[in-house]
């Protein structure tokens, strides 16, 4: 029944854009139905550019953090090996055991750094779509559309219904690479997260 029911829908969906395909005015289609792909509009626009620009950055520089850590615990733990046989028993546990803590305080704090690159993309492209509403709102209304699909959504459709490259267009026009837009994302991830927390500093070895 429920593959049935999902047949009909799709077969309703055509129906109804082979019904709004009215004609070609000025170069924008008159229909009732809309498509759009929402992750090519948010990748290839200014905004969508520039976040994932600044994201590649910020992965770049947390990797680069990673490993400097990476090689100053492997260094510091080596050292703690090769003096443990001097070492009384109980303080060799005992640095262990600090030493374990701080590895896994570093693991939540770079995590947590993980988490909100990740979390500052997924922000940037809710506020996107929350400022594009308005100019896929215009474009609609001037196309005599009723809605607009996400073409994910869509089994067939008539390419001419895809409006992706337009609403681009118009998004650039209105936002450009929007760094007021940016701006807010990032006051909101401050909001949220709190400021970064600051690897613990590792045992000097000199």
């Amino acid at each position: 029944m429920r593959a049935v029911r999902r047949i009909i829908a799709t077969l309703a969906t055509v129906l109804l854009m082979a019904g709004g395909l009215a004609a070609q005015t000025f170069g924008t289609t008159v229909s009732s139905v809309l498509v759009i792909d929402s992750e090519e509009l948010f990748a290839q626009s200014e905004f969508g550019q520039r976040v994932s620009s600044e994201i590649e950055a910020d992965q770049a520089r947390h990797l680069a953090e990673n490993r400097k850590i990476e090689a100053e615990l492997t260094a510091e733990e080596k050292r703690l090996t090769e003096q443990r046989p001097e070492m009384d028993p109980g303080d060799f546990r005992a640095e262990a055991d600090a030493f374990d803590d701080r590895v896994q305080e570093i693991r939540r704090i770079q995590d947590e750094k993980a988490r909100k690159i990740v979390q500052r993309r997924d922000r940037a492209r809710v506020a996107f779509l929350r400022a594009a509403t308005p100019v896929l709102g215009e474009i609609m209304q001037n196309s005599g559309a009723n809605v607009i699909f996400e073409r994910n959504s869509v089994f067939l459709l008539d390419e001419s219904i895809d409006i992706t490259d337009r609403a681009i267009d118009r998004i650039n026009e209105a936002i450009g690479e929007g760094a007021d837009l940016l701006q807010e994302v990032d006051e909101d991830s401050e909001n949220v997260g709190g400021s970064d927390e600051q690897v613990p500093p590792l045992q000097n070895t000199d």
